[in-house]
This record gives structure tokens, C-alpha cells and sequence, in this order.
């Protein structure tokens, strides 16, 4: 009862807290605006560490009552913590470069173990009847898994309420093991946490009729959670009475580690910078499988308690801590191919969908140099797609959505992104040209039209001007430039020749599925603006 009450206190707390740092930060415009990696499409404020820091140092002052003999210990707690909490709000402001994060990351982390005496000091018995010490390396190995956990969950931060709802996970994971050993204190302080996380995830979780998040958790919340799954991890798996052992640890943590660590050894083996922005993380490729930003957190979220679980049960019926970590391997090589191959993991999520009769409500994702958005290859269809295949650079990056626009016409839209250097040397320019003139050669009943950033001075403009073929422009809400390219094609079924599948609103080539078709989406009949995400 009286650690319900405290989550309970503390969720409010939290709440209250961001509510009014929202205000302020759109008063004051710290936000987070659109573009590059980033999938969002409106200037969003990033305060949401804020409600999580207040909620911890209320937390540490009830824990230093409590145990007064163990202030040291808390105080440092804090210290990092605040340290942790203000490099990332000025990472947010100022994109400090990874270089200066990772010295006062290391700085935070002397501070755990000398302060607080918080050290990996064994790795636990993954060897048979023999506790791995590691004496003289325990400094550095501490300092390598706070920096880690630091980072892992800051880079799985990429669209709305998943890092808040596996930091909840965890922290519920962690809660459950402190109260099975007993740990008053690190039970206190992971309730209290999940608390403030779920009073976060309340602005930041896409439901009901809310399409994007109220505000983002931010480096300054990302940081300050990871350095406090660092802290509790260490903390419970070398304790006196070996609590948790440490390989537990990485199964309650598993899909930010995964994830992180899946993401950097592919740089590696492509010879980039492990620490560059990627779009292979696992929501990038699920996001390009079709899947809504909701379901791609519950899918996560789903996988991240699964292997939560799998180490909670391991723990606690006392499987072997080799057999463990051989399992938890054998899970991560599964990860690491399923990011290194996206080409097959994205068709195969797609054919899952259309299996199970999951509706793709086409939002924008990411796209990568696999350059296929569907259940099949570019190559079994013909006209527009075949003229996509043939004529766009197979390096380029691109995605289509599908609209109807009445009962015997469709609009493509086919959108280019840039590659990740940002070079593009008159490229689009080339595509678009190539492109105008196969669809021109395949029959009057196609037509492409190049799409612009809106301009509020030219609206009037447009509205006056005459469409020879009846539709107009679309001019997208999302932050198009020189880097951004897209398209529409309109095209009727004489001049692909479909069979459409009435009852599940999907159409067919040739026996191919081309693609879902969302009707309650259409193309604008005039200059308005549609909001392009789901």
C-alpha cells in the first residue's frame, strides 16, 4: 500500500511538473524541431526530464530521512544525477559534440563510484563455481557500463513514448526484484521513478485521439534515466548478499542494449563513426514495414517484457547465470540480423501485416536504401512502379503512400529522401526529369507533379490558376526543402489495369498486392493542407 501511494504521488507529481514546463517551453520556444532523422513534424517541447528529476530529489530527501547512515551515498545520487540532467538539457539546447558527453558522462560516473560506492566489482558466476572478480579492471568496467546504459536508452529515444514505456518496463522489473530481496531503498527509489515515468507518458504516449506527443523526454531525460538504470543495476547485482546477478541485469535492459549495440557494430562493419545518426534502429524498420508509431512502441515494448521476464524467471529459479548469458547472445545475434538485413526484415513484417489484415494507415517512415515499401519487390509491378525501379538510383531513398480519390482513381505519392551525408549534386533534379518522361511515355492517364514547400504568398495564387486535369497541388505540412523532394501521381485503374479486393480495400497486379488503401484519407480538392502523419 505504501509504495502505491508513492507511485501514485509521484506520477502526479511528475505531471504537474511537465504541465507547467510545457507552457514555459513554448513560451520561451525550447522545443524540438523537425527534421533530419527526426518523425515529428511539429516543433514539440523537450522538458520532460523535468517532471523526473523533481520526482527523484523528493524521493532522495525522503531516503536520507530514512537512512540517515547512507547520505553519502544519496547525495551522490543526486549530484550525478543533476549533472547527468543538466548536460543533457544543454545537449538539447546546444548539440554538445559526443566527445565533451562522454567526458562528463565519465566524470558522473567517478562520482557513483566514489561517492556513492556503487562498482561493478564481479561480473557474477558465468563461469561454473567461479565468482568472475574484476579487481583492478572494476573502475573501468563501471565507468564502460554507466556510459553504456547512459546511451543506450538515449539512442532508442526516437519517436513518441518508446524510451518512457521500456524505462517503465525496466523500472517495474527492478521494483519486482527489490521487493522479492527485500530492498526497501531501491525499491523506494524504482517505484518512485516508474511513477514519474508513467506521469510523463501520459503527455508523451500517442492514445485515443492524440496524434503526436505533447512533449519528447529529451537528452535531459534520456541521460538522467540511463545513469539511474546504471546506478540501480550495479547497485542490486553487488550487494552484499548478491541480490541480482549481473547477467539478470542486461535481460531487464535488453532491447535498449540490443538495440545500441546492434546499431554501432553495423557502423563498425561499414567502416563508419559507431556514435553517427542511423536509420537501422528497430522502430526505423518498423516504421518502413508500415506499422503506426503506436504499434511500433507496443510491439517493442511487448519483445523488451518478454525478455524482461525471460531474466526475472531465470533469476529466480536459479538457472545457471552461463546458460543465461548464452541465451541472451543467442536473442542479441537474432537482433543484429534482423538491423544488418533490413531488405528481408521489412518485406517479411509487411507480408505479416497483410496476413493478419492489420490496416497500414501509410504513415511517413524513414526510408532507407532497400527503397521498397510493400509486401513484395519493386519488380513484379508494372507502369509506375516499373517506372520507379528503372529510373530512380537504386542508392537514392524513397517511400509511397496511397490515397483514393474517388471510386476509380488513386494518388501515389512518392516521396525521395537525401542520403545520410546530405549530398545531393543536382541528383533529384536528374530523377525527376527521368521520371516525367516514362510515366509521359506510358499513357496520358498518369501525370506527376513535383511537390514544394507551401507558400502562404503564392496560395491565392495557385487557387487562381487553372488544373487541366482537375486535382490540385498537395503542399504538405512537412518541412520540405532542397533535401526533400516528393511527388504525386494520379493515376486511374484503365491505366494500371488492377483488380481491387472490395472487402479489404487492397489492390492487386497481376496477383501482386500493390498496396492498402486508405479512404479516410484523400487528396485535398483544393490548396488546403492535410496533415500527412496518421
Amino acid at each position: 500500500m505504501k509504495q502505491m501511494l508513492i507511485f501514485m504521488l509521484n506520477a502526479l507529481l511528475a505531471a504537474g511538473c511537465i504541465r507547467l514546463a510545457i507552457s514555459a517551453a513554448l513560451t520561451y520556444g525550447i522545443t524540438d524541431h523537425p527534421g533530419n532523422h527526426k518523425q515529428h513534424n511539429a516543433p514539440t517541447p523537450f522538458v520532460g526530464g523535468v517532471g523526473i528529476f523533481l520526482a527523484l530529489l523528493i524521493t532522495l530527501i525522503m531516503l536520507v530521512n530514512t537512512q540517515p547512515e547512507e547520505t553519502t551515498k544519496w547525495l551522490s545520487l543526486g549530484l550525478g544525477a543533476g549533472i547527468m540532467f543538466a548536460t543533457g538539457f544543454v545537449d538539447d539546447l546546444k548539440h554538445l559534440n559526443y566527445k565533451v558527453r562522454l567526458i562528463i558522462q565519465t566524470i558522473v560516473a567517478l562520482i557513483m563510484i566514489l561517492g556513492g560506492g556503487v562498482v561493478l566489482s564481479n561480473l557474477g558466476g558465468l563461469v561454473p563455481n567461479l565468482m568472475l572478480e574484476l579487481g583492478l579492471l572494476a573502475i573501468p568496467f563501471t565507468i564502460f557500463a554507466t556510459i553504456g546504459g547512459i546511451n543506450a536508452l538515449n539512442m532508442i529515444d526516437g519517436i513518441d513514448g518508446l524510451a518512457g514505456t521500456l524505462s517503465f518496463i525496466s523500472l517495474l522489473l527492478i521494483s519486482a526484484v527489490a521487493f522479492i530481496i527485500g530492498d526497501v531503498a531501491n525499491l523506494t527509489l524504482a517505484i518512485a521513478l516508474a511513477g514519474s515515468t508513467a506521469g510523463f507518458l501520459y503527455f508523451n504516449l500517442r492514445y485515443a485521439s492524440r496524434r503526436r506527443a505533447r512533449v519528447f523526454l529529451g537528452d535531459n531525460g534520456s541521460m538522467l534515466l540511463g545513469f539511474l538504470f546504471a546506478w540501480l543495476f550495479i547497485d542490486l547485482s553487488q550487494s552484499s548478499d548478491l541480490a541480482m546477478t549481473p547477467v539478470t541485469a542486461i535481460w531487464l535492459f535488453a532491447v535498449p542494449l540490443m538495440d545500441t549495440l546492434s546499431v554501432m557494430q553495423r557502423r563498425i562493419w561499414l567502416g563508419k563513426s559507431p556514435f553517427a545518426a542511423d536509420r537501422h534502429h528497430l522502430h526505423h524498420l518498423l516504421l518502413r514495414a508500415g506499422f503506426l508509431p503506436q504499434k511500433v512502441v507496443f510491439f517493442i515494448a511487448s519483445l523488451h517484457f518478454l525478455f524482461g521476464m525471460i531474466g526475472l524467471a531465470g533469476w529466480y529459479h536459479g538457472i545457471s547465470e552461463f546458460i543465461m548469458l548464452v541465451g541472451f547472445l543467442l536473442a542479441y545475434m537474432a537482433y543484429f540480423y534482423v538491423t544488418l538485413r533490413p531488405w528481408r526484415f521489412i518485406p517479411m513484417m509487411n507480408r505479416l501485416l497483410v496476413q493478419f489484415d492489420t490496416s497500414l494507415k501509410f504513415t511517413a517512415p524513414t526510408a532507407s536504401s532497400t527503397a521498397f515499401f510493400g509486401s513484395h519487390s519493386v519488380k513484379d509491378i508494372r507502369t509506375i512502379f516499373q517506372a520507379i525501379r528503372d529510373e530512380i538510383n537504386p542508392k537514392m531513398e524513397f517511400y509511397m503512400r496511397a490515397y483514393k480519390q474517388h471510386s476509380d482513381c488513386y494518388a501515389l505519392t512518392l516521396s525521395i529522401l537525401p542520403p545520410e551525408n546530405g549530398v545531393l549534386d543536382g541528383e533529384f533534379e536528374r530523377q525527376i526529369a527521368l521520371l516525367q518522361q516514362r510515366l509521359i511515355d506510358n499513357g496520358p492517364n498518369i501525370q506527376l507533379r513535383q511537390l514544394t514547400v507551401r507558400d502562404k504568398g503564392n496560395e491565392q495564387k495557385q487557387n487562381n490558376q487553372e488544373n487541366s486535369a482537375d486535382y490540385s497541388r498537395l503542399p504538405e505540412r512537412r518541412q520540405l526543402d532542397s533535401k526533400h523532394l516528393g511527388f504525386e501521381i494520379l493515376f486511374s485503374k484503365q491505366a494500371l489495369g488492377y483488380q481491387p479486393d472490395t472487402e479489404s480495400k487492397r489492390v492487386f497486379l497481376n496477383n501482386s498486392l500493390i498496396c492498402q488503401i486508405d479512404e479516410t484519407r484523400r487528396l485535398p480538392e483544393n490548396n488546403e493542407v492535410i496533415d500527412p502523419t496518421p
